[in-house]
């Protein structure tokens, strides 16, 4: 086996009524004074931040809270978060939500651990030194960022540009991430479909590494059992969301997904993602449906790269015939069925069924900002330069 580094001390609260047991966990991971960071209505509406603030009260914890968290998480609310932590002496961030609540967290919880620094700075590569502790109530299946080391924040310009950046290191995991699969049944039916997408591709980007990277057998074979758990369950769960076997299924899924027990000895790709970013900054597009609506494109751009690795794709996870005589068309019949079944959940294999209008003008400005910043290439399975990313917007565009 290839030589690799694993880390993932999230603690895992899994079950029914979990969420009962926040007050606990808050105290057993040092909280005293919390922040309730959340999104919208349905948090309050489904009782569960009554059952959050009633847990915390057992405990003699107090709290102050913060919503309005938005999907692609605004730095302005992060930074209103920091603040208000500042002035209320909290020393730990417990998320309500998916993703995008618990990045916004995560950054307050940076901005807390740097309280003379531009939290922004560390969306840049500046390393995270310390960070208030982070707890998680899980309410959607699909960043896995309640045991993964990501953040992804978005940051309005003056000019109304939408500049969209993470962190990727582990110095944010959260201590603990309760999970009941209970809270994921009430989510409308296109978000469902963009988790199951963006749990699906984050396995992907780690199953499409460079060739010199692959060689455990292990980690490719529970990758591909992710990949085939969400093609069995994801649809069963999108079609019928309260039926709890195949909400627990997709729920674990996003976990393990994304806290690299699917990379390891795989140096992962990640393209799809910093290509996705891009359309989901310009036009606030679903980041699920911005992956999709780019994958396929990628995958046929890259795929000359290692065509027997998306061959064995094809045939473990999608049964497809393997052609020795000719392994790419085993390869092309195994991206085709990943687009066909990100159709039939409901999700973008192109970008019209984004946004429609995008022109060369647009695609040359994502490409821009995809490869910049210190950034002269990105992805591990093929480097692309800007002009390859580009050509890959062009390819999603027809």
């Amino acid at each position: 086996m290839k030589s690799f580094d694993f880390y993932s001390p999230t603690e895992v609260v899994f079950g029914k009524d979990s969420e009962q047991q926040v007050g606990a966990l808050v105290k057993k991971w040092g909280g005293s004074k919390v922040l309730l960071h959340y999104g919208g209505k349905s948090a309050k509406k489904s009782g569960l931040l009554d059952r959050v603030e009633a847990s915390l009260k057992a405990e003699g914890i107090p709290f102050v809270s913060l919503g309005g968290v938005q999907p692609n998480p605004r730095l302005s609310l992060i930074y209103e978060g920091i603040e208000l932590c500042k002035a209320e002496g909290v020393d730990f961030i417990l998320a309500v939500g998916g993703g995008s609540t618990i990045d916004s967290a995560k950054a307050i919880g940076v901005g807390l651990g740097h309280p003379d620094e531009d939290v922004w700075e560390f969306y840049f590569g500046k390393q995270v030194q310390k960070m208030a502790p982070v707890g998680v109530v899980l309410t959607i299946a699909a960043a896995g960022s309640e045991t993964s080391n990501s953040s992804v924040v978005t940051k309005v310009e003056e000019d109304g540009t939408h500049v969209k950046r993470s962190i990727d290191q582990d110095a944010i995991r959260p201590k603990f991430a309760v999970m009941n699969p209970e809270l994921i049944y009430t989510l409308p039916k296109y978000q469902i479909g963009c988790g199951i997408a963006d749990i699906i591709m984050h396995t992907l980007e780690r199953y499409f590494s460079a060739a010199e990277t692959l060689g455990n057998d292990l980690t490719d074979r529970i990758a591909e059992s992710v990949l085939k758990t969400m093609i069995q369950y994801g649809p069963q769960y999108l079609a019928t969301p309260d039926d709890y076997k195949a909400a627990s299924e997709v729920m674990w899924a996003g976990s393990i997904s994304h806290n690299n027990m699917t990379g390891c000895g795989n140096g992962g790709d990640f393209a799809t993602h910093l290509i996705g970013h891009e359309l989901s900054a310009r036009y606030d597009a679903a980041h699920g449906a911005t992956l999709t609506a780019v994958w396929g494109a990628w995958a046929r751009y890259v795929m000359s790269e290692n065509v027997l690795r998306f061959a064995q794709y094809a045939v473990n996870v999608w049964g497809c015939d393997f052609d020795s005589a000719d392994p790419e068309r085993t390869a092309l019949a195994g991206i085709a069925c990943t687009e066909k079944f990100f159709t039939s959940i409901g999700m973008p294999i192109n970008i019209p069924q984004i946004q429609s209008g995008v022109t060369e003008e647009d695609m040359a400005a994502m490409a821009d900002m995809c490869v910049s910043r210190g950034r002269t290439a990105i992805g591990g399975f093929k480097k692309l330069s800007r002009d390859d990313v580009y050509n890959i917007y062009v390819a999603a565009n027809r």
